[in-house]
């Protein structure tokens, strides 16, 4: 039998800790491993499996434009892609275009290409960028000098465009760093995911929306994690009256594949040329055309509906576990299928109930040390928020039992 685990560390570089399973296959909401045990998957790839395992709609738009064309270059006219684009900009600013990359790191770097190029249309002046504390978006250099987390962006080069950190939801703060600064662009992401699941509360979404129509800045709103039905709306800023110039996606659009990329507002929409950017692989068209069968899916047949009910469902079940242990939790935070469980335990606590609740066959996260970050399927059934639920509260009783 294969020593997966050794032959991983041996040939690859440990930029990531990995848990201590082999995958052989996965289906519907479950993932097995190689020696035939069975997992609920519960953050579903880092927010990507938004519709589980092996969906129906996904294999079957996998084998159909398999067998049409797997890759022509971005040279092409691009049918799934083209469609693609045309229902994210009807489903969002209604007049716009959209840049395709691969990942969210690549919608990241595109994203401050577009401001440097607004900023030299407008001749305003203005210069940097305004992000928010413990925000992540993204690992590559340029992407990385906008998380604002030690461990990520430690002491690797920076590209040199000022950038302005202010707390979230801290209007006077946001005020007062755009005032004195003059920003370009402030970039945020509706909630914080690997900075702990936090919410940004609508008084200071509303607040840089102000501040960006008033002080003619860019507002560019980051959906990589919250988009694409993860909060019960197509994306997260729909819950708001807010108008942001740019949308940023990756993760679930593209049914499991890479993908991501820009949805730029009628403001920003031209601002690319040719030549200003552009990537070999993106618009991949079997991304593309998995992406449609995502947004079929979550939009035409009820899903994006099916998911608000379980959310509701998990929520109340949720907060129900966390009155009777007031010792062990906090709170929760979030909304819909993205929740932040607020521990009062150490990480060396947290990280062993995450251990634990994989030998009982349930996969979870944990972000910011203490915070069990849960991004479930939509296709979550109510057996399986019963069996999470039971599992996590018979194990914080032998915690506290110990």
């Amino acid at each position: 039998m294969q020593n997966w685990q050794q032959l991983d560390q041996t040939y690859i570089m440990s930029t990531v800790t990995r848990y201590p399973i082999a995958i052989s296959k996965a289906e519907g909401n479950y993932l097995f491993d190689t020696e035939g045990n069975r997992y609920l998957d519960l953050f579903t790839g880092l927010a990507v499996n938004t519709l589980g395992h092996s969906h129906p709609r996904i294999l079957a738009a996998l084998e159909e434009q398999g067998h049409r064309f797997l890759h022509i270059s971005n040279l092409f006219l691009n049918p799934p892609a083209i469609r693609l684009a045309e229902r994210l900009v009807q489903h969002t600013f209604g007049h716009g275009k959209v840049y395709f990359c691969n990942s969210g790191a690549e919608a990241t770097e595109a994203a401050i290409k577009l401001i440097h190029k607004w900023i030299a249309r407008e001749r305003h002046g203005r210069q940097g960028i305004v992000v928010l504390k413990n925000s992540f978006h993204g690992r590559t250099l340029g992407a990385m000098r906008l998380t604002r987390q030690p461990g990520v962006y430690q002491d690797f080069p920076q590209p040199d465009f000022p950038i302005y950190e202010v707390g979230p939801n801290q209007v006077e703060a946001l005020v007062e760093t755009c005032r004195t600064h003059q920003p370009a662009a402030i970039l945020v992401e509706p909630i914080l995911g690997a900075g702990g699941v936090v919410t940004l509360k609508p008084t200071f979404l509303e607040a840089i929306d102000r501040l960006c129509k008033e002080e003619r800045m860019l507002f560019l709103i980051d959906e990589i994690q919250t988009g694409i039905g993860r909060t019960g709306k197509l994306f997260a800023y729909q819950h708001f009256s807010l108008s942001p110039d740019v949308i940023l996606f990756a993760k679930g659009i593209g049914g499991g594949l890479p993908l991501g990329g820009l949805i730029a507002g009628p403001d920003t929409a031209d601002l690319f040329q040719p030549g200003d950017h552009g990537t070999t692989f993106a618009p991949s068209p079997l991304s593309a055309a998995l992406g449609n069968a995502v947004l079929d899916v979550l939009l035409d047949e009820g899903m994006l509906e099916h998911g608000r009910q379980m959310a509701d469902h998990l929520w109340s079940e949720l907060h129900r576990l966390l009155q009777n242990y007031p010792q062990v939790f906090q709170g929760l935070d979030g909304r819909g299928m993205m929740l932040g469980i607020r521990t009062h335990l150490p990480a060396e606590q947290v990280s062993r109930l995450q251990r634990d609740l994989l030998t009982e066959g349930i996969l979870v996260n944990v972000t910011a040390k203490t915070v069990i970050r849960l991004l479930p399927p939509l296709t979550l059934t109510r057996e399986e928020i019963a069996f999470f639920i039971e599992t996590l509260e018979r194990l914080v009783v032998q915690t506290q039992t110990a």
